[in-house]
């Protein structure tokens, strides 16, 4: 199994080899693979230095798998020139996942879709992700009507150059500005770049991603994007109405029984779901369950997972484990 890292040498991209390495994914031969700037710098994966290469050099070795974390523009370029040579890309970017000839997936959902004839996967947005690991199971049972969801999302979510800024403001250093103004001791209601209705490109992911995986546009979504000063772990406050009332029992049982959830909810003991605790871990984390008082058939809950790993690498390599097992590549 021949696997391409593109982007081996960004957030993700580190955080993808440390998964890949983790699960055991069965690699024979590993391609890292980043911007010309990075070609020829080493990194190393399971005790094995690895030097990096370009993207043309990585298509010509025809990889089975070449998962990329590259950014939206590498991805619309390359992800089909990998294609046409026989491989099978899952694309971490926003770039293919409202096509409608690819494949917007979450394993647990909707892997069963996928084919041979798949030659680009987009893996979805990472705080869409954490939502539809637990919507999912709920709709199928419920039905729902409508989602409100805010979201508390980390710097980490924007990268590296994010990450240096929230650093700097806490130590009291000036340095180079991701966002429009502070950080530290802040909150964005700015979470990537504004589209003429007055929502954030983060926001319409939100309303329309779910919709897609689950197959389904009799549900709508609301949604708010917040950036908040925690360097890791996106955290969504939800509000779901459904068609079907439900019994938080039933509904807290439910959830326990999804593969990838975790439910943490005892406010007799302060047990709820918090960015600090979801740190390097794949779980999705659900709490707060609460019923809605002003509306019928209306469930809130507190959704957390880490960003990096669930909200990207891990899901990513979930895929190509999927594809691996059912002799898809």
């Amino acid at each position: 199994m021949k696997v391409a890292v593109v982007g081996a040498t960004g957030m993700v991209g580190e955080v993808m080899l440390k998964v890949l390495s983790e699960r055991n994914f069965p690699i024979t031969e590993l391609l890292l693979v980043a911007s010309e700037r990075s070609v020829g710098k080493k990194l190393s994966y399971k005790d094995k230095e690895y030097a990096i290469i370009g993207l043309a050099d990585a298509v010509a070795a025809k990889p089975d798998i070449a998962i990329f974390s590259a950014g939206g523009d590498t991805s619309l370029e390359w992800a089909p020139k990998f294609a046409e040579v026989g491989t099978t890309v899952v694309d971490n970017s926003s770039a293919w996942r409202m096509d409608p000839t690819k494949k917007l997936v979450v394993p647990e959902i909707n892997a069963n879709e996928l084919t041979k004839e798949d030659k680009i996967i987009a893996n979805p947005n990472c705080s869409t992700i954490q939502l539809v690991m637990a919507l999912a199971p709920l709709h199928k049972k419920y039905k729902m009507k409508r989602v409100v969801i805010s979201t508390y999302q980390s710097v980490s979510g924007t990268g590296v150059k994010a990450v240096r800024q929230l650093e700097n403001e806490m130590a009291g250093v000036q340095g180079e500005m991701a966002y429009p103004y502070p950080i530290n001791r802040n909150a964005l209601p700015h979470c990537d770049v504004f589209l003429e209705n007055g929502y954030t490109k983060e926001e319409m992911k939100l309303a329309r991603e779910p919709q897609k995986i689950l197959d389904d546009r009799s549900f709508s979504i609301s949604a708010t994007a917040v950036r908040i000063p925690t360097a890791g772990g996106h955290s969504e406050s939800v509000n779901v109405e459904f068609e079907n009332d439900f019994d938080l029992n039933d509904v807290r049982r439910l959830l326990n029984d999804t593969p990838g959830v975790t439910v943490q909810d005892n406010p007799d003991t302060n047990t709820y779901p918090m960015p600090i605790y979801a740190h390097d871990k794949d779980e999705v984390f659900v709490g707060r369950l609460r019923r809605d008082e002003s509306q019928r058939n209306t469930l809130n809950m507190w959704i957390v997972a880490d960003n990096l790993r669930k909200g990207a690498a891990t899901n990513a390599v979930q895929i190509a484990e999927y594809l691996v097992k059912n002799q898809l590549v």
